[in-house]
């Protein structure tokens, strides 16, 4: 039974804390739980030491960890009530079963027993409060079974402070327990974890925040909207106190009775937040490209009090529900009320998984400038500027596929010496073709997606690839290619960019042939090179090619070439009377580019660890030798 179904068996005594006396109780203190039953949504861990006390495998330490507000210290203080679990009779054992109030439960939850010892670790973190524990330690219990150390944010213990408590916390006294609680688990040192039992908290669940939230509203003869609880228990992101604390002061704003219920448009009003189907209309203003209404809707919000940065958190939560939508329709997002999901799912259907994702990398990115901007209302316009006009835009994806699909189509029009676009030439005779994608097993340079533009791909989604049509009756021209610069010629003839590139820094040329070439590869060559070269040609020339690879090659690549050429430049350079001159009056100094005079090409020359260029100079051939080097005029 949860803490929802206690606050109307009857059992209210044993439910909640007493309230104090002549004063009011907040509903966060007022409905704390009291005992394992009452917990809610931490269920394993109640089955956990259920099993343990029934064996008596009791650690001497255990560790609880969680966000805030789920119950740490609650538990830590009902855990401890079980270890000292003795009924008025005098029997007794420890147990996870408090159904009846013992002799010392009473005292023990409202943390004034003599023999649990509660501490607040933020406020005693030195090395002398932990030595009163350990010397307390050796002492049996006054009343009790035993001594419980309760030790609140205790990864604000200092280093010191946790050194000292390891021996003790290891091997205690046998009447000795430890309960830590904390919500920087990651802050506590390895050497306590290691030393106790581990009890991470989860945060509670929509369905069962909101039916606490209606049984504590009951308990409190008021009333409340579906739809305000549903918004309450959204807003405390799953902790217990948060949303005690919101309904809290919900009652006292509306001052809700049994007629006057707590309604969601004063919770909006309160609280500063944005409707869920405001939000919902913003999001489908901006997914059309409405960006007057998207403003509009902004503005209106702002108004009412809406952070701007509270409200873009919203949009990004609601592309996430239509994105799960899309990928899980069967379990939709647990924030959504049931009029926003029916209302989501023909928009998510209506967007891609490509343009929801853009959107939620817009505004992930968004939030952060929104932090950094002088007024967040700005930033919020312009975040919703840039997602209605990204709205309409094709993505990348689209783009590299009509991309590739016209490269192909010019480079076979090209071949079959068709000057004219294809779809002109309505009057010939043609047939459908297209080059399949290059697939090398393990992702190759082009992968299944083409992203070099060398052949093109079909669409990821499963749909038909792009036809490119040819001239079935004109014979192609055959294409010779006999060096390297014929091919990186073709390629960009073909308007490929990426290709060039990589022959230049990874082919090593051995034959040229009819139809078939034979290359070595320089260390670094991307997988596959040879089979998306092979397909490329083919896609260009519209004949097959034969592109073999020789692991003895021992020709220079281009980029070697031209390398080899500027070091011999740079160094005929340095040995002219006027550039050592140069160099002597500036120490330090290199040459970092070698140019010829009069001419548009130049060889530039990354400089190794280069400050002042050298380049230009009037130097007289006549003083340095009789031939004017290659580098002058």
């Amino acid at each position: 039974m949860r803490m929802a179904d206690s606050l109307t068996d009857g059992s209210t005594d044993n439910a909640r804390v007493r309230p104090e006396e002549g004063g009011y109780t907040v509903l966060a203190r007022k409905y704390r739980p009291t005992r394992f039953k009452d917990l809610i949504g931490q269920e394993p861990i109640v089955q956990t030491l259920r099993n343990a006390f029934d064996t008596g495998r009791i650690a001497q330490a255990y560790i609880l960890t969680g966000v805030r507000g789920v119950g740490k210290t609650t538990t830590a203080r009902i855990l401890a009530r079980g270890l000292n679990f003795e009924s008025t009779d005098g029997g007794g054992a420890p147990t996870v079963d408090l159904e009846t109030m013992g002799v010392h439960c009473q005292a023990i939850m409202e943390g004034r027993h003599i023999d649990v010892i509660e501490m607040d670790a933020a406020s005693h973190n030195g090395v002398d409060d932990i030595r009163e524990i350990i010397d307390a330690a050796r002492y049996a219990p006054v009343s009790a079974r035993f001594k419980v150390y309760l030790l609140d944010e205790v990864h604000m213990l200092s280093k010191a402070a946790f050194n000292a408590l390891l021996k003790t916390l290891e091997e205690p006294p046998q009447h000795v327990k430890f309960i830590f609680a904390t919500t920087e688990i990651g802050k506590v040192p390895v050497t306590i974890l290691s030393r106790c039992q581990r009890f991470d908290l989860r945060r509670i669940e929509m369905d069962a925040m909101v039916g606490h939230l209606e049984a504590v509203v009951t308990a409190e003869g008021a009333s409340a909207e579906p739809a305000a609880l549903h918004l309450i228990a959204r807003s405390s992101e799953g902790s217990v106190r948060d949303a005690l604390s919101l309904l809290d002061q919900a009652i006292a704003h509306t001052g809700a009775d049994a007629d006057r219920p707590v309604s969601a448009a004063a919770l909006l009003r309160l609280f500063n937040l944005a409707d869920q189907s405001a939000t919902l209309d913003l999001f489908e203003a901006v997914m059309k490209g409405q960006i007057d209404t998207a403003l509009g809707a902004l503005a209106a919000a702002y108004a009412r009090g809406t952070d701007p940065a509270g409200l873009i958190g919203d949009l990004a939560e609601m592309i996430h529900a239509a994105t799960r939508l899309k990928v899980l329709p069967e379990v939709p997002s647990p924030s959504l009320t049931p009029d926003s999901l029916e209302r989501l799912r023909p928009i998510a259907e209506a967007l891609s998984m490509r343009v929801l994702s853009r959107a939620w990398q817009i505004l992930l990115k968004g939030l952060d400038e929104i932090t950094r901007a002088p007024k967040p209302l700005i930033a919020a316009e312009m975040i919703l500027v840039r997602l209605a006009y990204a709205a309409d835009l094709p993505t990348p994806d689209d783009v590299l596929r009509k991309l590739s699909s016209e490269i192909t189509t010019a480079g076979v029009d090209a071949a079959a010496g068709n000057t004219g676009p294809a779809t002109t030439r309505s009057s010939e005779k043609r047939e459908p073709f297209h080059v399949p994608p290059k697939s090398n097993g393990d992702g190759g340079m082009l992968g299944q997606s083409g992203s070099l533009g060398l052949v093109p791909s079909p669409s990821p989604m499963g749909e038909n690839p792009v036809p490119v049509e040819t001239v079935a009756e004109a014979a192609p021209q055959p294409v010779k290619i006999r060096d390297l610069d014929a091919l990186i010629g073709l390629a960009q003839t073909n308007g490929n960019v990426a290709l060039p590139p990589l022959i230049r820094a990874y082919v090593r040329p051995v034959t040229f042939g009819d139809n078939a070439i034979e290359i070595g590869l320089a260390d670094g060559a991307p997988r596959g090179f040879a089979g998306d070269l092979s397909a490329a040609l083919q896609a260009w020339t519209g004949s097959r090619w034969m592109v073999s690879v020789r692991s003895d090659a021992q020709s220079q690549t281009l980029n070697e070439i031209a390398q080899e050429r500027a070091d011999a430049a740079r160094l005929d350079a340095h040995q002219h009377p006027a550039v050592k001159a140069v160099v002597d009056a500036f120490p330090g100094a290199q040459i970092t580019q070698v140019r010829q005079l009069g001419k548009q090409t130049e060889a530039e020359v990354e400089p190794k660890s280069g400050s002042v260029e050298a380049s230009d100079l009037p130097i007289d051939s006549d003083e340095h030798d009789e031939e004017t080097p290659p580098w002058t005029s």
